[in-house]
């Protein structure tokens, strides 16, 4: 985890052979939030990728290297004190390449807050 004690993983379900939705509490009170922003705390964009390549990695068990984002849409914010608990759901593909696809929805109860298709390089 590159952000120590940012979040932490709920549970975890496997819903197909590629699909999974995974729950994560993420720490309301981490210093990332004090300067982003000071009295009204939204989850940095760049946190968010960041999570769901660690949730990634887990989950094929590779070191991976971010390759290309797409259609990166950032639909809501995320206050984590009002919504600390979000949603994420992964359809993970890994090409004969050794690529890894990841699309992802990101939703804090049942609002979309993040949409995004990236590839990742196994390392």
């Amino acid at each position: 985890m590159v952000l120590k004690d940012f979040y932490k993983v709920l549970s975890e379900e496997k819903t197909t052979d590629s699909k999974y939705t995974i729950t994560i509490l993420v720490n309301e009170k981490h210093e990332v939030f004090k300067g982003h922003f000071p009295g009204n705390p939204i989850m940095p964009g760049v946190c968010m990728i960041q999570i769901i390549k660690e949730l990634t990695e887990a989950i094929t068990k590779s070191s991976l290297m971010i390759q290309t984002l797409a259609n990166v849409k950032f639909m809501a914010l995320i206050n984590p004190e009002t919504n600390p608990e979000l949603r994420l759901e992964l359809d993970i593909t890994t090409t004969e390449d050794n690529l890894v696809k990841v699309k992802n929805t990101t939703y804090f109860n049942e609002t979309v807050a993040l949409k995004l298709s990236n590839v990742y390089k196994k390392l």
